[in-house]
């Protein structure tokens, strides 16, 4: 169970942006959807105590993160959460296999632990990375880089996973089959996921259920599992390719565009 509900304000000189999210579910996969600057990834900061609400709660699997009103703010190194940021923020100066370790270390512990190295070298491996774990990020593809970063985020045993427009510096022609590998990494991993897309068909490929984003406030909730039936809807928008247009993705692109009432 993901329960949000928080309040934040940010400022930028004279201008100032007001969040007020709330949104629960019991999904694997969900998805912040909206236009660029609604509040998405400003929720994600939040989740992962990058931005500190002024009021509300966090909660991920029955544990509490935040909660205003209680005093409670977990740091965000004990939150044990992967976070995928959107350009992947990796370290220029690190290999790929210290960039996926850097988690797992410390000032105060500069050198992996027996069980951490192989988790890393498990890691490495599993995305295809082991024949260019001493190569810097600059000499990896966009595809690549995106595993290293993946990886990364695994790398500390998640108990959520964040991704922040996980495809958007993406080749488009790389996008369906990362799309494909992101949804069986995270069946594989067995944890639950927030997305945030203003792309409909990143939404429609990967989510269960999706929380549509206008303004800084959670505008409608739309469950992409129903439709003629559960099933359907899954196998529909679970295709490797995302181009059969059918009647069900039409419907769930109007709802997720505001064009249609559920």
């Amino acid at each position: 169970m993901i329960d949000v509900d928080l309040q934040l304000a940010v400022r930028d000189g004279a201008r100032r942006f007001d969040l007020a999210a709330r949104f629960a579910s019991n999904a694997p996969f969900a998805a912040l959807y909206g236009p660029s600057g609604s509040g998405k990834s400003l929720t994600l900061q939040a989740i992962a105590g990058l931005q500190r609400p002024t009021a509300g709660h966090i909660r991920i699997g029955g544990r509490t993160l935040f909660d205003a009103a209680r005093g409670i703010e977990v740091p965000p190194h004990e939150r044990r959460i992967g976070y995928l940021f959107q350009h992947y923020a990796l370290f220029p100066h690190l290999s790929v296999r210290q960039n996926v370790a850097f988690g797992l270390t410390s000032w105060r512990r500069h050198r992996l632990e027996a069980a951490d190295a192989r988790r890393v070298q498990s890691l490495l491996e599993r995305f295809g990375l082991a024949e260019m774990a001493d190569s810097r990020p600059a000499r990896l593809s966009g595809g690549q880089q995106q595993r290293v970063a993946l990886a990364r985020a695994l790398a500390c045993e998640p108990r959520v996973l964040l991704l922040d427009e996980p495809f958007a510096a993406l080749n488009p022609m790389l996008r369906a089959a990362l799309r494909h590998e992101l949804a069986e990494v995270r069946r594989q991993w067995n944890i639950p996921a927030v997305m945030v897309s203003h792309d409909a068909e990143d939404v429609l490929q990967l989510a269960d259920v999706a929380f549509l984003y206008q303004q800084g406030q959670v505008t409608r909730e739309v469950d992409l599992r129903s439709g003629a039936s559960r099933e359907l809807a899954r196998r529909e928008l679970t295709g490797e390719d995302g181009r059969e247009d059918t009647a069900l993705r039409r419907r769930l692109r109007a709802l997720l565009d505001g064009r249609d009432k559920p």
